[in-house]
């Protein structure tokens, strides 16, 4: 990929694995420095990997579900590679249950994590800003549609939307771009936790394109919303799903 993130710094939440860890090497090939968030697997080949292509890499723990915790990670990314200007809000959790037995802590796991995390932790970043130019990348879902083992992860999937339309109206005097991309089914682990690899090859072959997508697919379009080649681009939501809804 062409170097479009020359000179900035992206701070990417949930980057342990999967998507994040997608999102955190493919900006640092870009050129970005890599703040990069994770909470109980310290990613540490990553790490080296984005260092070995000269750019710099903070490996920065903490839990983004509490207020605090998102302002002490941003606080923390400043520390130690200056004002980030890119903000990936891609932690996220997907414990599949039955509707009719969710529990209100389950509900308030989900949302605080998947909708709350990302709405805090961007008034953090906007406000830092200052007024000068940045981009905001939320991870929303195909599980927009629906799912019936995830009424909370679909309603919190469906407020990143809403979240990343208001924020940018908000935000746009302010010179600061949000988008959000639904990915479809992903290879990572977080199908796997509800899914047999039969059950996810049999969903699979149901896509228009046959296959589920891979992490550094979703990655590359992030990099692309945060860089300048999308400058008149704020408050879309891009579906990348494998043409999933023409199915």
């Amino acid at each position: 990929m062409m170097t479009d993130l020359q000179g900035r710094v992206a701070l990417i939440t949930g980057a342990q694995q999967g998507i994040g860890a997608a999102c955190a090497w493919a900006m640092a090939e870009a050129g970005a420095d890599i703040a990069l968030n994770w909470l109980d697997q310290e990613p540490l080949e990553l790490a080296a990997n984005i260092r070995s292509l000269g750019r710099r890499c903070a490996l920065l723990q903490g839990d983004v579900a509490t207020v605090a915790g998102g302002r002490a990670l941003h606080e923390a990314a400043v520390a130690a590679l200056g004002l980030p200007d890119i903000l990936v809000n891609n932690a996220g959790i997907f414990p599949r249950c039955n509707f009719l037995e969710m529990e209100e802590a389950e509900w308030d796991a989900v949302l605080g994590l998947n909708l709350k995390a990302g709405a805090f932790l961007t008034q953090a970043f906007a406000r830092a800003l200052a007024g000068k130019p940045g981009s905001v990348v939320n991870l929303s879902s195909s599980a927009v549609r629906g799912d019936a083992r995830g009424v909370h992860y679909s309603s919190s999937k469906n407020g990143i939307i809403g979240l990343t339309r208001a924020t940018a109206l908000a935000l746009a005097p302010l010179g600061i771009r949000v988008n959000a991309i639904a990915p479809g089914m992903t290879d990572t682990a977080q199908p796997r936790y509800g899914n047999s690899e039969a059950e996810i090859l049999e969903r699979a072959k149901t896509f228009p394109l046959g296959r589920i997508g891979q992490p550094a697919e979703i990655a590359d379009l992030a990099v692309f919303l945060a860089s300048n080649k999308t400058s008149f681009v704020t408050g879309q939501v891009w579906h990348i799903n494998g043409g999933m809804y023409l199915a």
